[in-house]
């Protein structure tokens, strides 16, 4: 259970996950070692996962990204599940209904990194075939906070 000062310190770190803890004890009107202690309790219990980079969009506006729809064979979905987590262009791996079993998103920095990375995810073992659209434009994004 949170208490508010937890609530606060959480709505601080989504602000600014790099904010010092001094800066956060100033914030809060807490002393140091508080805040320390909060944060250990709050990683402790799981309520904090780890702290994340978030790319800047003049990083991103750079990359090429697509979705890419992934038919597995059903006795090897584990395997290359295992593997697409091992390609660190994959930033997010979904599960989902239909004729793909998996939808995974993808971001390189040329169109010939994309292609090759293409190639790699087709050619896993277990992999019976992909389906990929580029993304051209971003017409808006929600952040989660």
């Amino acid at each position: 259970m949170l208490n508010k000062e937890d609530e606060k310190l959480l709505a601080l770190l989504q602000r600014d996950g790099r904010a010092s803890i001094s800066d956060l004890a100033r914030a809060l009107s807490l002393s140091r070692a508080t805040v320390q202690s909060r944060l250990q309790k709050l990683q402790d219990n799981g309520v904090i996962k780890g702290f994340t980079l978030e790319l800047g969009e003049s990083y991103l506006a750079n990359l090429v990204a697509a979705h890419v729809s992934i038919k597995v064979k059903q006795k090897l979905t584990a395997k290359t599940n295992s593997e697409l987590r091992q390609m660190p262009q994959i930033s997010a791996l979904y599960a989902i209904s239909g004729e793909y079993d998996l939808i995974a998103i993808v971001q390189a920095q040329s169109t010939e990194q994309l292609s090759h990375l293409l190639d790699d995810i087709g050619n896993l073992d277990g992999v019976e075939r992909t389906t990929s659209s580029v993304i051209l434009e971003t017409k808006f994004k929600r952040h989660s906070s």
